[in-house]
Order: C-alpha cells, then sequence, then structure tokens
C-alpha cells in the first residue's frame, strides 16, 4: 500500500467532520443530518477521503455502517485533528482575552452535583466573564468528545487506568449507598438488609456502567435477582424525583444526597462497591488556560469534600493507579 497523500490539497476539513460523524452516528444519513448537508453529499465526500486514503473506512449494512479496521484508526487521527484546531481558536480567544475564554466541561452522575458546582462557583469569583459550559452525557458519548476536542475535561467515576491518550487525575474516594425517600418504610429500620429491598422497585445505573455490573454482583453474591421491577437510569434529576414520589430504592453515589433531608440512606452494606472520582483529560495535547483555571478549581474543591478529605492530587501512573470514568 503507497502513502497516502494528505497534503495535496484534495483532503478536506468537511471530510474529517465527516469520517467523526459517521463513526459516532453509525450511519450516513445521521452524519448528514448533524452537518446540515444532504445525504447524497455526505456519501460523496465519504467516496472522496475513502479514494485519498485508498481504503475503505466503514462497511455498508442495512441497519448502517460500522468502521473497519482503518476507519477506527483513521477516526482517531481525524477528532485528534479538529482537537487540536478547536484548541487553537479558543487560544486565540484567551490571548486576546485571558478572562473571556470559555471551558467546556463533561459529567456524569459522580461529581456533578457538589464536586463540579463548588468549582465553578470557586472560578466564577476570580474569572467572572470566563464562560463554563456543563455537558451531561453518558461516558462512553463523553469520551468520544473528549478525543475531538468538544470537551476539554470529564469529572466523574474513574473506572481504568491512564492511557496513551487519556490521563486520568483521582481526586477523591467516595462510597456508594442504597437512598430512598425519608417516608420509605424500610428508612427507620436499623437491621434492614438487601434482601429487604427486593419487594421493592428500584433505580439502577444503566447496562453500559461498571455500577451497574457491580450492583448485579452483588445480589448474585447474596444468592438474589435483581429486582425485575426497575428503572434504569443516571441523571440526578429524574432518580431524585423518582424517589421522592415514589417507594423506589436507588444506589447513588453517597454525597449526592448528604445534605437532602428529603432523601435517606438505608444501612445496607455495600461490599466491594465504591469508587475514586476524578478528572480525565486528553494527553496529548495540552490544557487551555481557562481549562487549567478549572482544574485548579476541581483540586482545590475535592479537599473539601467528605466522607474522605484527603485530596488525591498525584497525576494518573504516580501511585494508587487512577482510572476512567463510567
Amino acid at each position: 500500500m503507497e502513502l497516502p497523500r494528505l497534503f495535496d490539497g484534495r483532503l478536506k476539513l468537511r471530510h474529517l467532520l465527516l469520517v467523526d460523524a459517521v463513526s459516532r452516528q453509525g450511519s450516513v444519513v445521521g452524519a448528514a443530518a448533524e452537518l446540515h448537508v444532504t445525504q447524497p453529499a455526505a456519501t460523496r465526500s465519504l467516496h472522496e477521503v475513502e479514494g485519498i486514503l485508498g481504503v475503505e473506512l466503514f462497511e455498508r449494512g442495512p441497519r448502517g455502517v460500522t468502521a473497519t479496521l482503518y476507519g477506527e484508526a483513521f477516526t482517531r487521527h481525524a477528532r485528534a485533528v479538529l482537537a487540536q484546531l478547536t484548541q487553537a481558536g479558543r487560544h486565540m480567544v484567551e490571548l486576546a482575552d485571558a478572562d473571556r475564554g470559555t471551558v467546556v466541561v463533561g459529567t456524569h452522575l459522580a461529581g456533578s452535583n457538589i464536586l463540579l458546582p463548588h468549582a465553578v462557583a470557586r472560578l466564577k469569583q476570580d474569572h467572572p466573564f470566563l464562560t463554563v459550559v456543563v455537558r451531561e452525557a453518558s461516558p462512553d458519548d463523553l469520551l468520544l468528545d473528549l478525543e475531538a476536542g468538544r470537551v476539554d475535561l470529564i469529572v466523574g467515576r474513574l473506572t481504568a487506568p491512564s492511557t496513551e491518550g487519556l490521563e486520568r487525575l483521582p481526586l477523591y474516594d467516595e462510597s456508594v449507598a442504597l437512598i430512598v425517600n425519608a417516608g420509605h418504610p424500610l428508612a427507620d429500620r436499623p437491621d434492614v438488609g438487601l434482601a429487604d429491598t427486593v419487594g421493592f422497585p428500584w433505580i439502577v445505573p444503566g447496562q453500559q456502567t461498571v455500577l451497574r455490573h457491580e450492583v448485579e454482583e452483588l445480589f448474585t453474591r447474596q444468592g438474589l435477582e435483581l429486582p425485575q421491577n426497575r428503572v434504569e437510569a443516571t441523571s440526578f434529576l429524574t432518580v431524585r424525583q423518582l424517589l421522592l414520589e415514589t417507594d423506589m430504592v436507588a444506589v447513588l453515589p453517597a454525597l449526592i444526597v448528604q445534605d437532602d433531608q428529603r432523601l435517606s440512606r438505608l444501612p445496607v452494606p455495600l461490599e466491594h462497591i465504591g469508587h475514586r472520582v476524578g478528572v480525565t483529560m486528553s494527553a496529548g495535547s495540552a490544557l487551555s488556560p481557562s481549562a487549567q483555571a478549572l482544574l485548579r478549581c476541581l483540586e482545590e474543591a475535592a479537599r473539601t469534600m467528605r466522607p474522605n478529605p484527603r485530596a488525591r492530587t498525584q497525576r494518573a501512573g504516580g501511585g494508587g493507579g487512577s482510572q476512567s470514568p463510567r
């Protein structure tokens, strides 16, 4: 295979945007809609980039497209280029006015209601005109956004070591608890066990999360089946309202509800379930000044977190094994 000529003017930025969108959407139609172009135009552009590279990037099927080995590799490179261009644009803005930059932070359940708000409040005290964009999505979607430069940082649970492309910074450890509304029939029972909760409807994390697998393993170890009457949700606002309006049981990070008088923590021991909360960043590019400022505020806010106030500020890979969000 000859080395593709990528600097002869044929490869355009729109080709990189299209490859990224097709990979995420799983179809040319979905990518065309996202990029606001027609489906024939998107198909033509995809053929163009495949012709430039001399390989097939996606296999067409009746339900969409699937990335080939070449497609997976080139998509990663395309996202890296897009991330660098996004960072370059923000850098120019910040050079013109250091206090009017923008930082985009992705988040999911862990760290979303205490750590991140405290950090943003600290940031806005010193940089009132710096714009903070908070993007909530699933861990997998946030990682794709981080890879393509659509988010600068991800705040959430860490479950895997740093990699060549991702740097993880652990901030604090947090326990997980079973949560019900304050008037729940089990709320005042000091001897309640996991088996006592099976007769009630449950709210569990989605199947793609590590916490969901840990909950299933907990039930298995105790010889129980996961309740069939359940809701799968990761949005805290949705989970909280369901808890308040019903007798559901939810498994949540303990810090999320520690100051909520309308919710109660059941004294059920959750063996082997706990997690580390921290920040995930791209290892291939430096943080913008705005993102660096938010990171400092996250580290400062983490030092005040309970139940474990000890801030873990070592960089990933430096003792303690940092981990990735799930």
